[in-house]
């Protein structure tokens, strides 16, 4: 029997928690919001598989519609830190917590780690997140028009001072081709990444690398999030760089798990400079043999029956 709570403050779907169990933060994607029907019935599987756990699904409304559109317009960097002190104030998470992440809800748990972590995560799972951002805004269902709106407008100007602060999509925007604007315009994925040189915060490479694991999902058909890799850390090829990496090279790196883009030419993570030169931690988990690649077969977010092994393996341990 489950009972569903929704407090002020507090968002949770749990059944007589259990302090035995390590409480499980999870945060949707875009175009969901922190209770919806799908959100709910994720958590109450995954309470069929960890009976007991304490489940917190993230907010930044606690109206469904407006934590909706919170997925389409806001600043990025502010709703962290509004999840930050949400996090802070549960209880149930004061001794830490795993975490997955639905899409952008993904590198936005990252973010969390690499900037607070307190409490802590001890294994992150992201589904189809795009850690490298995305070089396309993803399309829209037909008569989503708040997608579509903030589709156009971040389209037509997704540099501009006003998408860079307002538009979720344009701030995890990567434009291979118009790296200079991306480096200089971007104020969230180029922080997370560590990609500027000037402003690196080493802090972020220490607490991404004290994650237990870090569990990155790709879905086999992907076409909302391009490149598709990029829920593995793989990006376009920088233009102007004039970087091939043949799809035999990629292919050898991630260990043959999925398909390379015919149309594109991508570079792995082990072969991006923030793996290289260890930037946000990720080559020290990876050499820790913390970092682990899944697919998904189907499209973006179809997860199907995938989630449940990495649930059991990765969620519910021992508090």
């Amino acid at each position: 029997m489950f009972l569903i709570q929704l407090l002020v403050g507090l968002t949770a779907v749990y059944a007589l928690p259990s302090r035995n169990t390590r409480p499980l933060v999870i945060w949707h994607g875009l175009g969901d919001s922190h209770s919806s029907p799908g959100m709910l019935q994720f958590a109450s599987m995954i309470q069929d598989v960890h009976p007991g756990i304490f489940i917190h699904s993230v907010f930044i409304d606690e109206d469904l519609d407006k934590d909706r559109q919170a997925g389409f317009y806001g600043n990025v960097n502010d709703q962290i830190d509004l999840v930050a002190a949400q996090l802070g104030s549960i209880p149930e998470l004061e001794r830490g917590f795993d975490a997955i992440g639905f899409s952008q809800g993904g590198q936005f748990l990252r973010a969390y780690v690499e900037r607070y972590n307190e409490p802590p995560i001890n294994n992150l799972v992201t589904f189809g997140s795009q850690h490298m951002g995305i070089s396309d805004i993803p399309t829209c269902r037909r008569y989503d028009f708040i997608c579509q709106a903030a589709r156009r407008v971040a389209k037509s100007a997704v540099y501009g001072d006003w998408a860079q602060a307002n538009l979720i999509q344009a701030q995890y925007y990567r434009d291979p081709s118009n790296m200079e604007n991306y480096l200089t315009a971007n104020r969230f994925l180029t922080s997370i990444n560590n990609e500027l040189p000037v402003s690196r915060n080493a802090t972020y490479g220490r607490q991404l690398a004290s994650l237990q694991n870090l569990v990155l999902v790709l879905f086999s058909d992907d076409k909302t999030v391009v490149p598709k890799e990029s829920a593995w850390f793989g990006s376009e090829v920088v233009d102007e760089d004039g970087m091939h990496f043949s799809t035999e090279s990629e292919q050898t790196l991630l260990g043959d798990r999925a398909e390379s883009s015919t149309e594109r030419t991508i570079i792995p993570m082990r072969l991006q400079p923030l793996y290289l030169e260890d930037w946000i931690g990720l080559r020290e988990l990876d050499e820790r043999k913390a970092v682990t690649f899944e697919v998904c077969q189907g499209e973006h977010m179809q997860i199907s029956d995938c989630w449940e092994d990495l649930v059991r393996r990765f969620t519910g341990g021992k508090a």
